[in-house]
């Protein structure tokens, strides 16, 4: 089946199997290696992407039902090679042990962000419900995400910045969450 799908702000027309996972099509079609394969049934949350500005596990959704969509995967946040809030935040609180799940733990939580731009611990623990860590104990994604959250604030700088632009830190794309195995 032919599909065109737009991946971090390209657009690309390509024929897939119709039982092709999303995640399968952005790893291996289009070298989107950061958006990883964790459990391929959905209970980890680690190739979590933002299908049309909403974050999905693309291990379950197939490749063709993003046909029309636009994908925002985890190498797509950066701006102008400087990271994300989210991802600046998760470098500068240390809000990553061995980085498997970092992808889909920062697009969800850019997810949530958007849903409550001040989450207290409760709403960050439950918003990010869906993404396990096997590392961390989640102590300092949940710092990481009220950071982000204290800068992407109306007043913390330009919208651009604050929804997917640049942040002030200094870290290039690749620093944080930017690619993987």
């Amino acid at each position: 089946m032919r599909i065109t799908v737009t991946v971090d702000g390209t657009s690309y027309t390509d024929d897939v199997e119709p039982r092709t996972l999303l995640v399968h099509y952005l790893r291996e079609r289009l070298g989107k290696v950061g958006t990883v394969v964790g459990c391929d049934t959905s209970n980890c949350g680690a190739c979590t992407v933002h299908l049309d500005g909403h974050s999905v596990k693309s291990c379950s959704v197939l490749a063709v039902q993003a046909h029309g969509s636009e994908v925002t995967t985890i190498e797509g946040l950066a701006r102008d090679g400087q990271l994300h809030p989210v991802q600046q935040a998760f470098h500068d609180n240390h809000a990553l042990q061995c980085g498997f799940c970092t992808p889909g733990m920062i697009m969800q939580s850019i997810d949530l962000l958007s849903d409550n731009p001040d989450p207290d611990e409760h709403a960050v623990r439950e918003g990010l419900e869906g993404n396990l860590c096997r590392c961390t104990g989640y102590q300092n994604i949940v710092k990481a995400v009220r950071d982000a959250a204290h800068h992407m604030r109306p007043g913390a700088g330009p919208e651009a910045e604050r929804v997917t632009g640049a942040d002030t830190g200094s870290r290039t794309a690749s620093s944080v969450g930017g690619g993987g195995e």
